[in-house]
């Protein structure tokens, strides 16, 4: 019973255990009891460096997997770094792109609108050069009209003269029948050769009037042609200037 209490005893902490109870303990029962219990302090002392052990490896872990994490923490600072300057990089271009885009529509509207005062010009140009164009047209339609009438008036003229000589010369050979020989008409007597001044003989333009018409004509068009010239292109007046100065 003792063995068993003592045994029963040996397993509590000697601290706890007080002085007079220690008294009444044998040599033998301290000694064995001091053994145990710096065995179990032995046993606690090992556990204890085996649990320093595996806390230091498991801290050696996590510091490396920290010391990964910084790493990959750098990394993905650097990342988003580079990506900071590349996406102020893109906004700075695409805000030049959208000023540029300003620019071009702003450029666009500028030249459509010279571009709209030129065409309106152009066709107000050509509304009066269509308008000279139609009066010189009407201009020598006249002319021409002009022309006819006086070649139709030439041609009458010089029917009648041609039959008042006629009459003429018959006046006079009727006259002259008396006093002198009478003309035939074969021009071997004096009175025929003077009939060389009908008026037909008198006036030989009259004969080239057809030719100064179609002159007057060809003027005329080559002046139509000259002013629609130096409309179109004012430049060409210096030249036809200069043309005429050489001549």
């Amino acid at each position: 019973m003792a063995k068993n209490t003592s045994e029963g005893s040996g397993k509590e902490d000697l601290s706890k255990v007080p002085d007079e109870e220690l008294l009444r303990w044998s040599k033998e029962e301290l000694a064995r009891r001091l053994r145990r219990a710096e065995g179990e302090k032995m046993g606690l002392m090992v556990e204890h460096g085996n649990l320093m052990k595996d806390v230091n490896r498991r801290l050696q872990l996590h510091l490396h997997e920290i010391r990964g994490l910084k790493e990959v923490n750098q990394k993905l600072q650097d990342d988003n770094h580079e990506l900071r300057e590349l996406c102020c990089f893109l906004d700075d271009d695409r805000q030049k792109g959208k000023k540029l885009s300003r620019e071009w529509q702003r450029f666009g509207r500028h030249t459509a609108g010279v571009l709209w005062k030129e065409v309106a010009l152009s066709q107000q140009k050509l509304r009066e050069l269509e308008a000279r164009q139609e009066a010189l047209v009407r201009e020598n339609l006249e002319l021409k009209e002009i022309v006819l009438m006086l070649d139709e008036e030439r041609s009458g003229a010089g029917s009648r003269s041609s039959i008042d000589s006629q009459a003429s010369l018959t006046n006079l050979a009727g006259g002259a029948g008396g006093t002198g020989p009478r003309d035939v008409g074969d021009g071997s007597s004096t009175s025929s050769t003077g009939s060389g001044g009908s008026p037909d003989h008198h006036h030989p333009w009259l004969e080239e009037w057809p030719l100064v018409c179609i002159c007057v004509f060809l003027c005329v068009c080559v002046c139509v042609c000259v002013c629609v010239s130096v409309s179109m292109c004012p430049s060409g007046l210096g030249m036809l200037w200069s043309f005429l100065s050489s001549l």
